[in-house]
């Protein structure tokens, strides 16, 4: 598997997220700051996610898209476009109720292609601030369902009692 990259651009206040490889919580510092940055931007407008050359994306980052997701629907009053082609990826997003939060197509008719990769957090040696990371996004994905709340209210637990 190709090591996980996130790829950005932006475009008159439309951010464009474009995931590679196999995307893991090793990004997950670098990758909030980018939203809040993103949500800071005074003409912040809408989010597409390009998943197309994505091979596997961890719940932390999945976490982290619901976040977008979730406070962009908030200010803005719509959701972000997620763009994906792969069945694995796609299998994924439906488990664990994407569709729901997100317009999920196939195709785009006029590709942006971002250039700009975020950078792993430095050594990642603040293990602190990388767990309250991966807490935070999983209980952004235990609010969008039942079954989400079921599969990662453990893990939230262990993480917060330090085991």
């Amino acid at each position: 598997m190709q090591p996980g990259q996130i790829l950005v651009a932006e475009h008159d206040g439309v951010f464009v997220i474009k995931m590679v490889g196999d995307v893991r919580l090793t990004l997950c510092i670098s990758f909030d700051q980018f939203i809040d940055d993103m949500f800071a931007h005074p003409d912040f407008k809408a989010v597409l996610f390009d998943l197309s050359d994505a091979e596997a994306i961890d719940s932390t980052t999945l976490g982290l898209m619901a976040k977008i997701s979730l406070l962009g629907e908030e200010r803005l009053g719509s959701y972000p476009v997620i763009l994906s082609t792969s069945d694995s990826i796609n299998r994924i997003l439906d488990t664990m109720g994407f569709a729901d939060i997100f317009t999920i197509v196939n195709d785009l008719h006029t590709p942006v292609e971002p250039t700009a990769a975020l950078e792993e957090a430095a050594a990642v040696d603040d293990e602190e601030q990388v767990k309250n990371k991966v807490i935070e996004a999983h209980r952004y994905l235990i609010q969008m369902n039942d079954a989400n709340e079921q599969t990662f209210t453990n893990l939230i637990n262990m993480l917060e009692n330090g085991q």
